[in-house]
C-alpha cells in the first residue's frame, strides 16, 4: 500500500462506556474461544457510537459466533439501558426451548445492571465478560464494527442522521443476507445457517 500511495480510512475512536461501580462483573467464560458448532451456542455483543451532523447514534447488536450473523440489534440516540434491553428482548425470540447460550460482552455498565443479569438468568443464558482492558477478548464484534464503519460510514455521504440510520439498517440486512464470507464457504451468514439446518 505504501509503494502505491494508498492509505486506509482512519477509524474513529471506539465508544467507551462508563466503567464505574454499577454492579458485579461476570467471569470470562468465553476465553477467546470464538468457534461455535451450532447456532445459539455463543453470542457476543458490544455498543458502538456514530457521531454525525453534531449528533450521536448508538448501535447495540448481538452476533452469533456460529456464522457471524447479527441476530438482533437496537439503535438509540443516547446510551441508555433500553439500547441493550430491547436488543436482548429481540434476541431471546431466536432461542428454542432447552438451548443454553453464552452471551459475552465487555464490562460496560449496561451488562452489569441487575435487570440485564436477571433477564439472562431467567432465560438460561450464561453471562461472560472480557477482562478489563482486554479488547481482544471481544475481537469478533469489534471486527464487525470495523467492517461496518469501513464499508458504510466512511464510503457514503448522508443527508442527515435519519438517512444514516436507514442506511445502517440496510447495511446490517446486507451483511446478514448478501455479504459472503470465505470461511462460510462463500455463503452469507443467513445462507450458511439455512444450509446447516438443512444438512442437519
Amino acid at each position: 500500500m505504501k509503494e502505491l500511495g494508498l492509505k486506509c480510512l482512519v477509524r474513529v475512536k471506539k465508544y467507551r462506556s462508563y466503567k464505574g461501580n454499577v454492579g458485579e462483573t461476570a467471569p470470562n467464560v468465553l476465553q477467546r474461544d470464538f468457534q461455535a458448532t451450532q447456532p445459539n451456542q455463543k453470542w457476543v455483543t458490544d455498543v458502538t457510537e456514530f457521531h454525525l451532523f453534531g449528533k450521536k447514534l448508538y448501535l447495540s447488536p448481538i452476533l452469533d459466533l456460529f456464522n457471524g450473523e447479527i441476530i438482533s440489534y437496537h439503535i438509540e440516540s443516547k446510551p441508555i439501558y433500553p439500547l441493550v434491553g430491547k436488543m436482548l428482548d429481540q434476541a431471546l425470540k431466536c432461542l428454542k426451548q432447552g438451548e443454553k447460550v453464552i452471551l459475552h460482552s465487555d464490562q460496560g455498565w449496561h451488562y452489569r445492571m441487575s435487570k440485564y443479569k436477571k433477564a439472562l438468568q431467567q432465560n438460561n443464558i450464561i453471562q461472560s465478560m472480557s477482562r478489563k482492558g482486554n479488547c481482544l477478548d471481544n475481537a469478533v464484534i469489534e471486527n464487525f464494527f470495523g467492517l461496518l464503519k469501513s464499508e458504510l460510514l466512511y464510503l457514503q455521504q448522508f443527508k442527515d442522521m435519519d438517512h444514516f440510520e436507514r442506511e445502517l439498517k440496510e447495511y446490517i440486512h446486507y451483511y446478514n443476507n448478501t455479504r459472503i464470507k470465505e470461511k462460510l464457504k462463500g455463503m452469507s451468514p443467513v445462507e450458511y445457517r439455512t444450509h446447516a439446518n438443512y444438512v442437519a
